[in-house]
C-alpha cells in the first residue's frame, strides 16, 4: 500500500455518485460489518446540552483533548440555565487547555439564545440549531444524529475519508460527500451508523490509512484498485488540511495572554513581561484579535477576561 505523504493536490468540489444498486449494497455493507468502538462520556447521554458542548468541543480538537475538558466543563455547566447565567469570563475560563477560545463565547451565546428564544430547552430542528452561534452544519446534523437520534448523516473529515476511499473511489465535493453519506444511512440507525463511521474513519480510514484489519478492507474501492495516488481523500472536500505550526504562531501568543487573564486583570507590567517573551507584535496582534473576538476587554488602562 503506498504511503500518502506526498503534497496534496488542490482540493476539488466534484465528485461522481455510486449507482443506485451500489449505494443499496453498500447500505447493507455498512449495517452488517461496523460497530460502535469508542467508549466516549458524550455517547452515554442523549441530552442535547451535553451533545452540543460536546460536538463544539470536537471542532478542530483531538478526542484525547477533549475528553477531560468535557467533564470538567460539563460538571460546572451542566445544564443550559448554569451556562447562560454565568459570566463569560467564567465560561471562558473553564474552556482552558483546548484553544479556539472563541468557540466558548459560541456555546455562552448560544445557551443565553436557547434560554430566551426557546424556552432553555435545546431546539430539535435543523433550521434552529444552524441559527445559534458557532454551530455549523456538521454539528446541528450531529447534535440531531446523536442528542435527538435522528435519521441524518454527519461528514466531518474522518466520514469524508471513508466516502471518498472506500465507497466512491474518488474525491468528493462537499455536497457530493453529503448526498452519498444521506443514501448509505439505514432508517432507524442514525445515531449507531454516524458514530461507527466516525469510529472507522478514526481508527482505520485515517490520513495515512491502516487498511490491514479494516472492516472495509476487502470492499473499499480504493483499496481493490491497488491504492492508485493521488488518494481519493487528498482532493475530498472536508478532509483535514496540515495546521498552522503552533510554537511562535498567534494562536500560541492568544492562548498565553488569556492563560494570564485567567490568573487576574493584566496591567501594563504584566503586559510588558509578556512582551518581552514574545515580542511586541505578536502581543499586538494577539489582544486585539482577542478583544475583538470578545474573550478581552480594557479596562482602566489595562485587559481583563470580559
Amino acid at each position: 500500500m503506498p504511503h500518502p505523504s506526498a503534497s496534496a493536490p488542490t482540493p476539488t468540489t466534484s465528485g461522481t455518485d455510486p449507482s443506485a444498486p451500489e449505494v443499496a449494497r453498500w447500505r447493507r455493507r455498512l449495517a452488517q460489518r461496523l460497530t460502535v468502538e469508542r467508549d466516549l462520556p458524550w455517547r452515554r447521554t442523549r441530552d442535547p446540552w451535553l451533545i452540543l458542548v460536546a460536538e463544539v468541543m470536537l471542532q478542530q480538537t483531538q478526542v484525547a483533548r477533549v475528553t477531560p475538558a468535557f467533564e470538567r466543563f460539563t460538571l460546572q455547566f451542566p445544564d443550559v440555565a448554569t451556562c447562560a447565567a454565568a459570566s463569560r469570563a467564567d465560561v471562558v475560563t473553564a474552556w482552558a487547555g483546548l484553544g479556539y477560545h472563541r468557540r466558548a463565547v459560541a456555546i455562552h451565546e448560544s445557551a443565553k439564545v436557547i434560554t430566551s428564544d426557546h424556552h432553555g430547552v435545546v431546539p430539535s430542528d435543523l433550521e434552529a440549531l444552524l441559527a445559534l452561534p458557532g454551530i455549523g452544519p456538521y454539528t446541528a446534523r450531529a447534535i440531531l444524529a446523536f442528542a435527538f437520534e435522528a435519521d441524518v448523516a454527519v461528514v466531518d473529515t474522518n466520514v469524508a475519508r471513508v466516502l471518498a476511499r472506500a465507497v466512491a473511489g474518488a474525491p468528493l465535493g462537499a455536497t457530493a460527500a453529503q448526498r452519498l453519506a444521506d443514501s448509505l444511512l439505514t432508517k432507524g440507525n442514525g445515531w449507531a451508523h454516524n458514530q461507527s463511521m466516525l469510529d472507522l474513519g478514526a481508527r482505520w480510514c485515517t490520513a495515512t490509512p491502516a487498511c490491514t484489519g479494516c472492516p472495509l478492507r476487502r470492499s473499499c474501492r480504493w483499496a481493490r484498485e491497488g491504492w492508485p495516488l493521488p488518494d481519493p481523500a487528498w482532493r475530498t472536500a472536508g478532509t483535514s488540511r496540515p495546521q498552522e505550526r503552533f510554537v511562535g504562531s498567534n494562536r500560541e501568543a492568544r492562548g498565553l495572554v488569556l492563560a494570564r487573564a485567567r490568573l487576574g486583570p493584566i496591567g501594563p507590567t504584566e503586559l510588558a513581561d509578556l512582551a518581552v517573551s514574545l515580542g511586541d507584535e505578536r502581543i499586538t496582534t494577539a489582544v486585539a484579535g482577542l478583544v475583538a473576538d470578545g474573550l478581552l476587554e480594557r479596562k482602566r488602562g489595562g485587559l481583563r477576561l470580559a
